[in-house]
């Protein structure tokens, strides 16, 4: 593994776009929930460290890596109620987190391109909402372990700087 001995996680908070008024939505999937949930976590604690008002921060669980692609473009197409007011507003980024582990089977093969390639064909939609990428696919479960709260730091967290400087991004233009 490419990460051997590394913590990615790391970031420098005044090195980051304004995150105060963003509105982030995160899709989880519920397939290796002991994983999800830490990279879930990860992503949170970071996405408020960085200053995201936890009231913007809206989440929707569905069943398993292949459902996020749903999960995400339902997402974009709605609007979230923006806290203290009445006034509704899409969300400036998601982040979309699952875990596929290799099977016996060519399954882990099918599941890993399809995810993938739909996260991608949701980045090139009219909603100009970037998706992030917070797949974990991994050969062993201790290898989504290690990425996902252990020695090698926490992708959940890697994918809230992500949305951060995404979402930057898509409110400059």
């Amino acid at each position: 593994m490419a990460t051997q001995g590394k913590n990615l996680s790391h970031y420098d908070k005044d090195q980051l776009p304004d995150a105060a008024a963003m509105r982030i939505g995160i899709v989880v999937s519920e397939w290796n929930d002991d994983i999800t949930e830490n990279l879930y976590k990860g992503a949170v604690e970071t996405l408020i460290d960085c200053g995201v008002d936890q009231f913007n921060i809206h989440r929707m669980n569905v069943p398993g890596s292949f459902e996020l692609i749903y999960g995400c473009k339902t997402m974009q197409h709605r609007s979230y109620p923006v806290v203290n007011r009445r006034t509704k507003k899409p969300l400036d980024a998601i982040i979309a987190i699952g875990n596929v582990i290799r099977g016996e089977t060519a399954h882990f093969d099918f599941v890993c391109q399809g995810v993938t390639q739909g996260i991608k064909d949701l980045n090139l939609n009219k909603t100009r909402i970037p998706v992030i990428f917070c797949v974990l696919t991994d050969d062993t479960h201790a290898q989504s372990a290690a990425r996902s709260g252990g020695q090698h730091g926490n992708k959940g967290s890697e994918a809230a700087i992500a949305a951060i400087k995404m979402a930057a991004i898509k409110n400059d233009h």
